[in-house]
């Protein structure tokens, strides 16, 4: 099969030495986590957005906090509550007495990583005021459009659903995101490094940029041009097929998702240091990509047992 028309861009060995010591960096915070950590470099370098499902204290602040400072990003941390309002996320318009006209005022979505903390704790209507800014990277108050830093990266993270006091996402916010995952607890040997060791905060504090934020958007077109042969595109698109008739699959997915699952693969590619994408990428990622996009037809059923079904019903040719 011949690849499709995209020009791999070649790292220079001070690239691939960064980014490797940027990944070793982020796992000397988050002990314990190591494909956690790959995986969220797959969303930033894919240019999408993470989602982290998981009880608090797991070191979802720590993982954003880490990337953060391990990049050299400004980051902001937005805490969701049930009284939260979009224009606390966006920012407002305010009358300026001295000329007399109307004055925008930035909200904190205006970041580089934006950590949105517990994001299903506000109400719909303040969940969506951030779809715009995922999914255009800019921000429309009072009809005029507002462009937001590059690179932009949000890392939100909720509690589960079953938790009081939570309020579901809505289809079209899960959409946005990239990846969906779960830290977990960490293994015995990691809880005890961290027990026994320095504070995850003061570590951060002390942690040195390793990979400038114009760096990270030349990984980015970097793994956007990564060659991807038809006999690949052609698997993915097997999967979408094998998720709409799926059994207890209601929704299957979208050629959005297959396009997602395309950049993550790539992404992946180029952290392991390949210069091109194998089917054992898609794999790797299928859950985290296409699980929270899968509409179950029960709400007892678990997305991410459906995909795993629907990965392992289709074979690579």
């Amino acid at each position: 099969m011949h690849a499709q028309v995209r020009t791999a861009a070649i790292l220079t060995d001070a690239d691939r030495a960064a980014l490797d010591a940027a990944i070793a960096q982020v796992n000397g915070l988050v002990l314990g986590k190591a494909r956690e950590v790959d995986l969220a470099f797959v969303a930033l370098l894919a240019d999408g957005h993470l989602l982290i499902e998981d009880l608090p204290g797991l070191g979802k602040t720590t993982l954003a906090r880490g990337l953060a400072a391990t990049l050299g990003l400004d980051f902001q941390r937005m805490q969701f509550t049930a009284d939260l309002l979009p224009s606390d996320i966006l920012g407002v318009s305010i009358y300026d007495q001295a000329t007399g006209a109307f004055r925008f005022h930035a909200g904190p979505v205006f970041t580089q990583l934006l950590l949105a903390d517990e994001i299903n704790r506000a109400p719909p209507r303040t969940q969506s005021a951030l779809l715009e800014a995922m999914a255009e990277y800019q921000v429309t108050v009072d009809g005029i459009s507002h462009p937001l830093p590059r690179p932009f990266f949000v890392i939100a993270t909720q509690n589960p659903v079953d938790l009081s006091g939570t309020f579901p996402l809505p289809d079209s916010q899960l959409d946005r995101f990239l990846l969906r995952l779960h830290l977990g607890y960490p293994d015995a040997e990691a809880e005890r490094e961290m027990l026994a060791g320095t504070d995850r905060r003061a570590l951060i504090a002390q942690a040195m940029p390793v990979l400038a934020p114009e760096r990270v958007l030349a990984l980015r077109d970097a793994a956007a041009a990564m060659p991807t042969r038809e006999a690949l595109v052609a698997y993915v698109q097997a999967l979408l097929a094998r998720s709409r008739t799926q059994p207890g699959v209601r929704v299957g997915l979208s050629p959005r998702a297959g396009l997602a699952l395309l950049r993550a693969a790539r992404a992946r590619a180029l952290i392991a240091g390949r210069g091109h994408v194998l089917p054992e990428d898609v794999q790797a990622l299928f859950v985290e990509v296409a699980a929270h996009r899968l509409v179950p037809e029960a709400e007892t059923d678990e997305r991410a047992r459906l995909a795993g079904d629907i990965l392992q019903a289709v074979a690579v040719d």
